[in-house]
């Protein structure tokens, strides 16, 4: 059996292993490289050591250190309260306010799991409360999570854009983070027409009350387990009006993507930078923010980009690119990846499997004339659209914050049933959109 098959087979093992049982894929993933690099690839452990990225690591510590002084100081209160404020009692308006605000949170640096455990009960009890489908509200979360997950200064965007740079493609970051808000937001809004949305335009929640607002914030958001930030968060607690503080980090969020975009400078220094200074500003505040960082999503990054790194020297991206290439059509090799991405991250980490599939398109990219940024963009959206799946740690959390008003079992369902329907034709859409019509030639 060649190297590749191993590390293929491999591969197949920590992420069965990974879904089965509790244990953090990226640790799983260290073993893999350690066993296969060592005894398939005769690499020496230093050699193994050095496919992780130091960038990217530095990346997910700094913006979630950001974030978790952002949560620290209520500015993600402030923003939840503000968008809600905004809607002027309009309840139609409040599955969007509550997509958006999650989008934000992504776009900004939150780990995709942390954005919907904040959001997600404070979204469902309105649900309960206005008549909302608990469904359409659920999912309005956690689509909104992955419209802004992609953004330059994102997780996933970053990983994203890594990772495409070290396999020598051309990125473009703009186009994977548009084509995931395009598509997010177009299920979002098709679930608003299906699930009743329009009977809640004629609603209005009562403006003569102004504390209403505020006490469906403190009914939905008690404290929420904010997993893969690895601590917990007040929401709708905070007093009224803007602080110096939230003012500051609220500017410090804008200059980190002022700097890193127009002055191309690296997202984990200027995002670090930010962080410590707002620490600094006030230390005692924030002398616990540095545990809030998302340890568990870091160990996960660095453990699959090693293993990712075993996977290229093995040449198993180039055997099954070339696999797929061969089938006679680089546009079916590009949808069965597709495919691959959103059935497996259906049930497994969509932020482990971003490091490993995109590698494996490069063959298709090279041989088949695809447009690298569309098709990188396909696969990254057709393997995180289906984290709507109650396998899914962001489906899951919806599941675990459902409203009195549904039972557990019927809101099971329903979240699984969309679910399927979406892992079953939405990489197939996403596919025909960004790759079919062949946007190179």
């Amino acid at each position: 059996m060649g190297p590749e098959w191993i590390a293929i087979i491999a591969l197949v093992a920590l992420f069965v292993v990974g879904t089965l049982l509790p244990i953090n894929m990226g640790a799983l993933a260290y073993v893999a490289a350690w066993l296969v690099g060592m005894y398939a690839l005769d690499l020496t452990e230093k050699e193994i050591l050095a496919g992780v990225s130091g960038d990217l690591i530095l990346t997910l510590i700094g913006v979630t250190y950001l974030f978790a002084i952002a949560r620290n100081n209520g500015t993600v209160d402030l923003i939840v309260r503000t968008a809600v404020r905004a809607v002027g009692g309009r309840v139609a308006l409040i599955p969007w306010v509550m997509f958006a605000v999650t989008a934000v949170l992504t776009g900004i640096g939150a780990v995709s799991p942390a954005a919907c455990a904040i959001i997600g009960p404070i979204a469902l009890g309105f649900a309960g409360r206005y008549g909302i489908s608990p469904l359409m509200m659920g999912m309005f979360v956690v689509h909104g999570a992955q419209a802004g997950g992609f953004s330059p200064i994102s997780i996933y965007g970053v990983i994203t854009n890594s990772v495409m740079e070290d396999a020598g493609l051309p990125s473009s970051e703009i186009t994977v983070f548009l084509a995931s808000l395009v598509v997010n937001t177009i299920m979002a809004a098709i679930l608003f027409v299906a699930l009743g949305g329009r009977k809640l335009m004629s609603m209005r929640i009562d403006a003569d009350d102004p504390d209403t607002l505020d006490d469906d914030l403190h009914r939905g958001g008690a404290t929420v387990p904010a997993r893969g930030m690895g601590a917990t968060a007040p929401v709708g607690t905070q007093a009224q009006g803007v602080r110096r503080d939230q003012v500051l980090t609220l500017l410090a969020f804008v200059g980190v993507a002022l700097i890193a975009l127009v002055f191309d400078k690296n997202i984990g220094f200027v995002a670090i930078t930010a962080a410590v200074i707002l620490a600094m500003l006030n230390a005692n505040e924030h002398k616990d923010a540095v545990r809030q960082i998302a340890w568990p999503t870091v160990l996960l990054v660095a453990g699959v980009s090693t293993y990712a790194t075993i996977l290229t020297t093995a040449g198993s991206p180039e055997f099954v690119g070339t696999w797929a290439a061969g089938l006679g059509a680089a546009a079916i090799g590009a949808l069965i990846l597709c495919y691959v991405g959103g059935v497996v991250s259906a049930f497994a980490s969509s932020t482990a499997l971003l490091p490993v599939i995109i590698p494996i398109a490069v063959p298709l990219i090279a041989d088949g004339g695809i447009n690298a940024a569309l098709f990188v963009a396909a696969l990254a959206v057709s393997s995180t659209i289906v984290d709507v799946s109650p396998f899914s740690t962001n489906g899951a959390l919806m599941l675990a914050n459902r409203p009195d008003s549904i039972g557990e079992q019927a809101y099971y369902k329903q979240i699984l049933g969309y679910g399927v329907i979406v892992t079953l034709v939405g990489p197939l859409l996403v596919w025909a959109a960004l790759v079919l019509p062949g946007w190179s030639s």
